[in-house]
């Protein structure tokens, strides 16, 4: 009798150990298989949260199959320690170990709220932005210049938030000096800059900061940042090119940039001044003229005089020969490279076309045609605003 109990709980034991093993498997299975989540959606994971919290959410957004299976998969993976606080994006289809990873690995939020912080040439502004997992875009919630609009109450809210991730978008073509501006202005932002940075000497791109971070220091990796663009630049420059050294590069991409807003004619505008460099002709360009005026501080905000076209400042062109003594703006990577690698041309002269590009010529004959040109189009233009405002824009 003993021996057949004991012969049934073997017997017991090892369907038990079978279906044990078999349940396993089945849960390894589970946590690697592609996941039932159908449109992407964004996972919020709270300063202090834990995992049970977070495969519960997981859960009721459909993401994961068993919030348990979640849970001891992250367990034995030794990574339940290692939750982070942000905001992640997940895709459809994420096995629950994919998401594991992108709750657990850390580093910058990937959805959620933003807040942007623009300076551009014209404007400063802040923008509040949220993503929308489902077409993997921001939309815009909020607003405002700095100093000179209310500030909306989401701007407060989003920035007292965990979560909320903090970028600088610095423009193509702004100057050193609205650069510092705008950061005195970011409230998130401590400290501050002890005098205004050399101008060129900051590469016009978009920055993560954490509230609290310095402004020496934004500026000390916009300055390291632009260091490193100009070396390739220098490096790759065309052998025959009429410039002596990686600043007067610099100088030559910052007008391109104040030139053109037309990213294929960068190398064009380039190959104009090269030409004229060349030929020993003066580059005659309105941007340094502007420059020698405001030294880079604001813009002029109306048409050049003919009086500041012939008076002599060291920026003025159209008055000195050669490059002006420093840049007139901060050029980014693609001016940086359209002044080291010029198109091969034979343009000396271009003037506007209308489109908002440029029109360029080798012979002054056709460049006075090209000019006539844009004269009737700026009449036109100007006939057209003037029978706009006396019907009231009907």
């Amino acid at each position: 009798m003993w021996r057949h109990i004991a012969s049934n709980a073997v017997t017991f034991l090892m369907v038990g150990l079978f279906l044990l093993g078999g349940v396993i498997i089945w849960g390894k299975s589970e946590y690697t298989a592609e996941g039932p989540l159908k449109q992407a959606i964004c996972v919020q994971v709270e300063r202090g949260s834990n995992m049970r919290k977070v495969s519960r959410n997981l859960a009721e957004q459909g993401a994961v199959s068993s919030g348990a299976i979640f849970r001891m998969g992250a367990d034995y993976e030794k990574k339940t320690a290692n939750l982070k606080a942000g905001s992640f994006l997940v895709q459809p289809g994420t096995s629950m170990s994919e998401i594991v990873d992108v709750v657990t690995k850390g580093g910058a939020s990937t959805c959620g709220t933003e807040v942007v912080y623009r300076i551009g040439i014209n404007r400063i502004s802040v923008q509040v932005r949220e993503l929308d997992p489902a077409t993997n875009r921001f939309v815009e919630r909020a607003e405002f210049t700095p100093g000179a609009d209310d500030v909306p109450a989401l701007y407060t809210e989003m920035k007292a938030k965990s979560d909320t991730r903090f970028r600088i978008a610095l423009a193509e073509g702004v100057t050193s000096w609205q650069v510092v501006e705008g950061l005195k202005g970011m409230d998130v932002l401590d400290g501050s800059v002890a005098e205004v940075p050399a101008e060129g000497s900051l590469a016009p791109d978009s920055y993560e900061v954490r509230p609290g971070d310095e402004r020496a220091g934004v500026v000390a990796q916009m300055q390291a940042a632009q260091e490193t663009l100009l070396a390739a630049a220098w490096e790759s420059r065309a052998p025959d090119l009429p410039i002596g050294s990686a600043e007067d590069l610099l100088i030559l991409a910052s007008i391109v940039e104040k030139e053109t807003g037309v990213a294929e004619e960068r190398r064009q505008v380039s190959a104009v001044f090269v030409n004229r460099l060349n030929q020993g002709m003066r580059l005659q360009t309105d941007p340094t003229v502007i420059y020698g005026i405001t030294k880079g501080e604001g813009i002029l905000g109306r048409g050049l005089r003919r009086s500041e076209l012939r008076k002599e400042t060291p920026w003025n062109t159209y008055v000195i020969n050669g490059l002006p003594p420093t840049p007139i703006a901060n050029p980014g990577r693609e001016s940086l490279m359209a002044a080291a690698q010029p198109d091969e041309t034979d343009y000396i002269f271009f003037v506007a076309d209308g489109t908002g590009g440029h029109a360029f010529a080798v012979t002054l004959d056709e460049h006075n045609a090209n000019v006539a040109k844009w004269r009737k189009i700026e009449a036109e233009r100007g006939a057209e605003a003037a029978g706009n405002a006396s019907t009231g824009g009907n």
